[in-house]
């Protein structure tokens, strides 16, 4: 590469300062994931609000919050689609766009109806291209070593949003009302996200001139795993692996057992047991703070340790966490639940996108993983709607909370059994 001008002042100005580019796109990308992920998040805060100035039950307005995990599923693959097409950068734009004109036709609202639409479609579409797909894309574009680290250090932003977001939203809704924390959260995401964005964010390292970090030194094919780097895997190919459905099942599980059922109904959950509405948001940023260590201690382990046994330990230790739940009672023992769970709740992230690029190749992570990680949003679906319904139905979580146990095991089952390696030669493309 040598002879190669760099283009533009921020990589000439990464390069002085003796710092890989590509450590510039993960330092704009995990804002980007924060904020997103901080909206995302707000679901279980407005719950009760949304019951008491509407006059809906629970059951109706988890079907809203279903919606939005669904479109944020949808979105997944149509980013990582739009993503290998047209670059991160412009489909980073438009999505954080889109979510921030969510968040802010949310603010605005004054009929049950239009929920659907600013926050089920609108938000979910928006915060979906700025979620995992970017995360696994950036990691393995930038990055020919080092990508579980990044992967994880960008999981742990997703992880930084609830932690820093979550007890400031709730203090705000106590304080001002729920319409004053996503008018905050639009606005960070129009006026501090989208020009670090713009100003920022590249494409791909042969755009400034580089090559992936490490490549230069361990050489592309060492640091391909088995061709990774150069093979191409279509979504059709994969579809017809066991491998591909294996990982999407675990990512199901993954999601209803994570966001769809923790992340939407944990909050009214406590503060029906008498725990206050402030206390339980505290107590979800250490959830926070614990994912944060968790996923980047995951992303440092699956560069040196399978990661089907990983996937595994993760699921069952989630497992066994999600069936205390119910005897939690007081602040003092969601503390210790929200640090327990919180370990893991994405650490399953790294080593499911390091399975996906070792199975079917890097080039293909961004449409492939976009499309299990929306079976992660499914699940999440399925569990934020169940939940609800059957908080009508019986009064009280417990049973969702025990079923989300159950099939976590499930999960560390189907993830010891995904293959490693490269596809069949038949799914792969010419290197």
């Amino acid at each position: 590469m040598a002879g190669r001008s760099i283009a533009g002042w921020q990589p000439a100005l990464a390069a002085r300062a003796g710092l890989h580019y590509g450590w510039v796109v993960v330092a704009v990308t995990l804002p980007t994931m924060l904020v997103a992920a901080g909206l995302r998040a707000s679901a279980g805060v407005v719950i009760k609000p949304w019951e008491a100035e509407f006059g809906w039950d629970r059951a109706a307005i988890s079907t809203i919050i279903a919606l939005s995990w669904v479109a944020y599923g949808i979105a997944n693959p149509l980013a990582g689609r739009l993503i290998d097409r047209f670059g991160p950068r412009r489909v980073t734009l438009a999505s954080i766009s889109l979510a921030a004109l969510g968040a802010l036709g949310t603010s605005l609202v004054r009929e049950p109806w239009q929920l659907y639409l600013v926050w089920g479609l609108a938000v979910g579409l928006g915060s979906g291209g700025a979620a995992n797909v970017l995360a696994a894309t950036v990691a393995n574009r930038w990055f020919a070593s080092k990508r579980g680290l990044v992967t994880g250090i960008l999981g742990g932003g997703s992880s930084a949003g609830q932690l820093v977001f979550l007890p400031t939203l709730m203090a705000l809704t106590v304080t001002e009302g729920w319409r004053a924390g996503l008018v905050l959260l639009a606005a960070l995401l129009g006026l501090l996200v989208l020009p670090l964005v713009f100003l920022l964010l590249r494409d791909r390292p042969a755009d400034v001139g580089l090559r992936p970090y490490g490549a230069a030194e361990t050489g592309d094919a060492a640091t391909s795993g088995a061709g990774a780097a150069v093979r191409a895997t279509s979504i059709h190919a994969a579809a017809r692996t066991t491998d591909f459905w294996l990982l999407a099942g675990s990512f199901f599980i993954c999601g209803y057992t994570t966001n769809g059922l923790i992340g939407t109904h944990l909050i009214p959950h406590a503060v029906e047991h008498g725990i206050p509405e402030v206390a339980t948001a505290s107590a979800l940023g250490l959830m926070g703070m614990m994912n944060i260590l968790g996923t980047i201690a995951s992303g440092m382990l699956v560069d040196r340790y399978d990661a089907r046994r990983l996937l595994a330990c993760y699921y069952t230790f989630r497992g066994l966490s999600l069936f205390l739940l119910p005897f939690v009672q007081d602040v003092g023992m969601l503390s210790v639940f929200a640090v327990i769970y919180g370990l893991d709740w994405l650490a399953t992230v790294p080593p499911t996108i390091n399975l996906t690029a070792d199975r079917f190749g890097r080039q293909s992570v961004g449409a492939i993983y976009g499309w299990i990680s929306l079976s992660h949003q499914l699940g999440g679906a399925t569990a934020a709607y169940l939940g609800g319904y059957v908080y009508v139905w019986l009064g009280s979580y417990n049973v969702a909370f025990f079923s989300a146990g159950v099939t976590a095991v499930i999960a560390a089952g189907l993830a010891l059994n995904v293959r490693r390696g490269r596809t069949p030669a038949t799914a792969a493309a010419p290197a």
